[in-house]
């Protein structure tokens, strides 16, 4: 499937190549901190199938929770947190569906690192919402 996504300011542009049945939700407390939500989902796009059009992306090297070094790559004007990848020698960009613009069209298939999901995520379908503010 071909996606094409953007930080929020629209200073960073990309698209990339990727596999819908690939999309995961991670409950890791890495990923709750640095999205600022109770979870992250992503889905990897292959190095070769991924092309940045537009901006210059910043990166922070972090050691995840999973022992291994991850850059971090988000946009220094808005802060959007982009993807995250090896640091060296890359083999796939691991794309934030946030930043995706048909993220509709992404239903995660698998979870990870459920021992740090948030107690009441699985109950939020019992939770009264509005359509707006």
């Amino acid at each position: 499937m071909k996606i094409n996504g953007a930080c929020h300011c629209g200073a960073i542009a990309f698209e990339a190549e990727i596999d819908p049945s690939r999309v995961v939700v991670c409950h890791c407390t890495d990923c709750q901190v640095m999205s600022g939500a109770p979870m992250r989902a992503i889905v990897p796009a292959p190095v070769g199938q991924f092309s940045l059009l537009r901006g210059e992306p910043k990166s922070y090297i972090k050691v995840a929770q999973s022992g291994n070094r991850r850059a971090q790559v988000f946009c220094a004007d808005c802060g959007t947190a982009l993807w995250g990848t090896a640091p060296e020698n890359p083999v796939a960009m691991m794309i934030r569906l946030g930043c995706i613009a048909q993220r509709d069209q992404l239903k995660p298939g698998f979870q990870l690192w459920q021992h740090s999901e948030q107690p009441w995520a699985g109950e939020l379908g019992d939770v009264p919402g509005s359509p707006q503010q």
